[in-house]
Parts: structure tokens; C-alpha cells; sequence
């Protein structure tokens, strides 16, 4: 999700930094391990065990998903009656097993889709199955992946060679879906989180009729300034990024303290087990540097119907880029809504009546615009 620059961090200790690792490449370096209660010695192995790797990754999910849906927060609390959940795996073009999912109301169609694009180091397995799940009580079906290296899909851990790569892989397996006889004539919306707004975007911008509107929770258009390195050490970093791509070098913060305002669902998020939590590679930080600078530049090409949420006390994604959206958007139909004293996890980690009112605005703009399409 974001970048941060730590106190001191000098261009030696970068070189000493990377001759270490370079010694050591066989050697995966693993990100701390939180103890989590009640998990006993077994399932700690597993989660102990380094997730670079989607083979680990999977051990780890299928390990913990019962836990997972008993912890006390309140997109788990959300009713499951009459949802109908399928999981899938399906190669791509660029022969990559791609993890996706479905949760579809059981007992009726839906009136429209929701494509759901998750953010940086996430999966669709954790919180967004809370998501799902509420917007199907609202009568919306909801369709979701892994990006290739996140959560259950192939690929090195949180790794992007290319995000207009990653876009293209998100484009063709939704495609597929929204092309499908079941599916082809209900209204589809893209549903961004964070780095996924930056893919929803990036979606639109590359095709730009085909979407009924995005719905974008905090969006990457701009990375907050005070997450990203100065700009000589960015410079160093670009550069290293050149011959030492997956190294994990970009300093980084806590991004759960940064992104979560309630405390208690920010210990929570320890049990996202299969959720990126080391520090950003190298070539994955710049492609987002430079992902946002390119959308940053192209707000005025945004035309598509647009509901932008965005906490004012955000300081992973800049709020400031979002009102920009909003104002050089070309789209006629597009709506703003800032939240007061609200940070970056907009439906995960605020208190529970913030998370209510946010899925309150977000269903009542989907069923405003599923009205628009069925009478146009």
C-alpha cells in the first residue's frame, strides 16, 4: 500500500544492506511472526514458514480460514444465510494459476456485479469476504481475485514486475466473467480498495466504456507524501530496482498502525495470515510510484460513473488526490464522500458505526445507478 522513510537511512547503509542480501540471496528473509493466541504449536509452524511461495501460502489459508471467520470484528459478524461462495483456480494467458472467487445470492439473480480489486499485500480471502458477503445481502452478486504473486495465486509473494501486467491479468479474468451468458446483460461495477482503486482505474482507462461505474475506497491515485522515501534515496532505490528487483529493501512502517484507527481491529489483523507483511520489494514500490504518478497526470481521462470514499485522516493514500479525482474527472456523474477523523482502512479498521455508515453510502449508490441502467 505504501511507502515510508525512516529516521535515518543513508546511502552506505542501503549498499551495505544490499551487498548483505546479495551474500545471502538462497536465504529468504521473512517478515516478524506474531504469536497468535490460541493457535498451538502446529498451526504456528505453518505460519512461521516462509509464504514467498504460493504452495506455503495455501498450506497457511486452509490452516487457519476457520479461525479466520470466528475473530470478533464485525465483517464477520455479517449473515451468510443465502449466499452461494465458490472457489476456483483457473491458468491464464501467461500460464499463471489464478485464485478467484464468487459469493452470489442463493435464491435470486443478482441485480448487478461488483468486481472487486483488493489492495497492496491483501487477498480475497480475509476481510473481503466480509465485503462479499454484505453486498450480496443487498441483492449484488460479487466476484474476486487473487493478483498474480498475492494471496492463492502463482507468483513470488507481493511481487509486481509490471502493474499494467497485473491490470491486463484483473481485465482478462473478469472478462471472461462479465462476457458470460449468466452474467453479460447485469450492470458491472469496479470496486477498488487502495492499491485495487489504482487497478480500477487503470481498468477504466484502458477501457473506457466497459464499466457501469467504480465504486473507489481510498484509492491509490497518489501515495501520501510522508509514506515515501526522499527523493535522492528514491532515486538510489529506482535505480537498484534495475538489477535487484525482488529484493525487499523500500523502508516501511507498520501498515496496519498507519491504516487502522481502531485499535482492536488493528491487533486483528495478524490473523490475515496469507497477507504480505515484509518490507515492499523493490521493483513492486516503483511500479507503484510510477502507477500513481500516471493517473495522477490522467484524472481528466476518467469518465466513467464515480463514488470516491476517502478518510480525511488518511496517511497511506493521499485524500488530497482524491478530491483532484473528483474535480478533473471528465465523468458527469460522480460523488465525493470524505470522512471526518477517518484513516485509510475505511472498512476494516474503523470503529463499527464508521464501517455501517461506509457500506450504508456505498450500497445506496449501487442501488441508485442499478436503477439508472435498467431504465436507460
Amino acid at each position: 500500500m505504501a511507502l515510508n522513510p525512516p529516521g535515518k537511512f543513508y546511502t552506505q547503509r542501503t549498499f551495505d544492506e544490499l551487498r548483505s542480501r546479495r551474500r545471502r540471496r538462497r536465504r529468504e528473509v521473512m517478515a516478524p511472526v506474531v504469536k497468535l493466541a490460541g493457535v498451538d504449536e502446529e498451526l504456528q509452524k505453518i505460519l512461521e514458514a516462509n509464504m514467498d511461495q504460493v504452495p506455503a501460502r495455501m498450506r497457511a489459508r486452509e490452516a487457519f480460514k476457520g479461525i479466520q471467520l470466528q475473530i470478533d470484528h464485525i465483517l464477520f459478524k455479517m449473515p451468510s444465510e443465502g449466499v452461494k461462495v465458490e472457489e476456483s483456480y483457473e491458468v491464464n494467458s501467461r500460464g499463471l494459476k489464478i485464485f478467484s472467487k464468487s459469493w452470489l445470492p442463493a435464491t435470486s439473480h443478482p441485480k448487478a456485479m461488483v468486481y472487486y480489486c483488493h489492495g497492496y499485500g491483501d487477498t480475497c480471502t480475509f476481510f473481503c469476504e466480509g465485503i462479499a458477503r454484505k453486498l450480496v445481502s443487498s441483492g449484488y452478486g460479487v466476484f474476486a481475485m487473487d493478483y498474480p504473486g498475492f494471496g492463492l495465486s502463482e507468483g513470488l509473494h507481493c511481487y509486481i514486475p509490471s502493474f499494467d501486467m497485473l491490470v491486463d491479468d484483473v481485465i482478462e479474468q473478469y472478462s471472461k466473467i462479465k462476457e458470460s451468458p449468466e452474467f453479460c446483460t447485469l450492470p458491472s461495477f469496479l470496486f477498488g480498495q487502495s492499491l485495487g482503486g489504482a487497478v480500477a482505474l487503470k481498468m477504466h482507462l484502458k477501457q473506457p466504456n466497459a464499466w457501469d461505474g467504480a465504486v473507489l475506497v481510498a484509492p491509490m491515485c497518489k501515495i501520501a507524501d510522508n509514506m515515501v522515501p526522499p527523493w535522492l534515496l528514491k532515486q538510489i532505490l529506482i535505480g537498484v530496482a534495475s538489477f535487484l528487483p525482488t529484493i525487499k529493501l523500500v523502508p516501511q512502517k507498520d501498515l496496519a498502525e498507519a491504516a487502522f484507527r481502531d485499535v482492536k481491529y488493528r491487533e486483528l489483523t495478524a490473523y490475515n495470515v496469507i497477507a504480505y507483511k515484509d518490507k515492499p520489494r523493490l521493483r513492486t514500490a516503483v511500479e507503484m510510484l510510477k502507477t500513481t504518478q500516471e493517473i495522477e497526470h490522467r484524472l481528466e481521462d476518467v469518465s466513467l460513473p464515480l463514488l470516491i470514499l476517502h478518510g480525511e485522516a488518511d496517511i497511506v493514500t493521499d485524500p488530497s488526490v482524491s478530491k483532484a479525482l473528483y474535480e478533473k474527472a471528465r465523468s458527469s456523474d460522480k460523488k465525493l464522500n470524505l470522512y471526518k477523523d477517518a484513516c485509510h482502512s475505511l472498512l476494516e479498521g474503523e470503529p463499527d458505526e464508521m464501517i455501517i455508515q461506509v457500506f450504508n453510502d456505498i450500497i445506496s449508490w449501487l442501488d441508485e445507478h442499478c436503477i439508472k441502467n435498467t431504465s436507460q
